[in-house]
């Protein structure tokens, strides 16, 4: 046993899985940059109060989950457990919201929150998100829908289902509170569930223990009691999205983690996954920056999970990105060819290509044995009968076949090399 292991529920992801999980992460941000979302990097940790604040005290998120703590100053800071308030108060403090709108931007990586560590479920996730501030144009929920749903297709992922809901705004959900309260106060609930139902009633809905389901079979629903605008907002999000061919799944009894969201709101749910199926989601936010400070300004965003769109990609047997370390491997026979093939290997690198090479003297069966295990393409082969000729032999991994070329030569070359195209010589 190793005297230090990593935190409980906090992963590592090194070769060749690391691999896959860089390739997912950068699939998903470059989704988010065809579609103009600018990069923002935030703090990984702030001060509490914009989490109480912005995320909402009554969530699970704030009152159970965060890793919270006081600094040498003594003020209490929070590492961020969700990227938006984050991003909201940046985009308040430096004003952002002062020029053109709707301000786009996306983020990617780790947030913390302490739960019970299983499958899927991390202390440290891994995550890419994308917020869109400044306009309530139902055509940009859509938008930031269709971001996401392009980044897992293009990631390969088939298998997954895309739930959506509108959870109306201040006006019609404060009628629908009253309507939600009178049924629940006619149900035989618990003392826990009870007190969750003062603080937020719509909580109570997303209670997954079968006997409660039962309880609120026939509970009245938002989507079936929201205002003109609200439901009109509602239906032209849907026709782009099915302008854009983008299928979906109305999904009334969903209910997000969080206190801001208003409006479209939405999750990518993927079957394979078992308990912890949620990839990812997000919603409209419209009272958010207000909240915050700033001005009144509607913004809607998504957060979707590294972690789980890897675990994905796996039930469903995909291969992303290339698991291979390189493409090409030098194999130098001495000290001098070591050198000379350094060189080249610097050569090849500056033109674009992923070069490694054996070091420590390693024998030729055990540096090719290492050119094999790298995954590369190519294996190029320098002693001293090469030296000499100033060629170097390039062996294709895939097929064995084998050729001296000339040293000089072979930057301009490697790329049909690489292809597989035979040399006319």
């Amino acid at each position: 046993m190793p005297d230090f292991v990593a935190p409980k529920g906090v992963p590592d992801y090194y070769p060749p899985v690391s691999r896959t999980f860089d390739a997912i992460r950068r699939t998903l941000l470059t989704a988010a940059d065809r579609a103009g979302y600018g990069p923002i990097e935030l703090p990984v940790f702030e001060d509490t109060g914009l989490f109480a604040r912005g995320v909402g005290e009554s969530t699970d998120v704030v009152s159970k989950e965060m890793y919270t703590f006081a600094d040498r100053g003594g003020r209490s800071v929070t590492l961020r457990p969700e990227g938006t308030a984050g991003v909201m108060r940046a985009v308040i403090e430096h004003s952002l919201d002062r020029g053109p709108l709707p301000v786009k931007l996306v983020y990617a990586g780790p947030f913390f929150r302490y739960e019970r560590p299983q499958a899927g479920r991390y202390r440290q996730l891994q995550q890419v998100g994308i917020e869109a501030i400044g306009s309530d144009d139902p055509a940009l929920d859509a938008e930031v829908i269709a971001v996401a749903d392009e980044g897992f297709r293009a990631v390969g992922l088939s298998g997954f289902r895309l739930d959506l809901t509108s959870l109306g705004d201040a006006t019609c959900r404060l009628a629908y509170r009253e309507r939600l309260v009178a049924f629940l106060d006619g149900l035989d609930l618990d003392e826990a569930t009870r007190e969750r139902a003062t603080i937020n009633p719509l909580r109570v809905l997303d209670d997954k223990r079968p006997h409660m389901q039962q309880l609120l079979a026939d509970a009245p629903l938002m989507i079936d009691h929201l205002c003109d605008a609200c439901r009109e907002h509602f239906e032209q999000v849907r026709s782009v999205l099915d302008a854009l061919a983008v299928p979906y799944e109305l999904n009334p009894r969903m209910v997000r983690g969080l206190d801001y969201y208003t409006r479209t709101t939405f999750e990518f749910v993927h079957p394979l996954l078992g308990a912890q199926s949620g990839m990812g989601g997000g919603g409209r936010y419209d009272g958010l920056m207000a909240e915050l400070g700033g001005q009144s300004l509607s913004g809607i965003g998504f957060g979707i999970g590294v972690d789980r769109t890897l675990l994905a990609a796996q039930a469903e047997g995909l291969t992303v990105g290339n698991p291979a370390r390189c493409e090409i491997y030098g194999v130098p026979m001495g000290p001098v060819a070591a050198l000379r093939l350094a060189t080249l290997a610097g050569e090849l690198r500056r033109a674009g290509y992923r070069v490694d090479m054996a070091y420590g003297g390693r024998a030729l069966k055990t540096a090719m044995r290492a050119a094999d295990a790298s995954g590369a393409a190519l294996a190029l082969v320098l002693g001293e009968r090469e030296l000499e000729q100033g060629t170097v032999v390039v062996r294709d991994l895939r097929s064995g076949e084998q050729s001296a070329r000339p040293m000089a030569e072979l930057v301009a070359a490697v790329g049909s090399l690489l292809a597989g195209v035979v040399d006319p010589r």
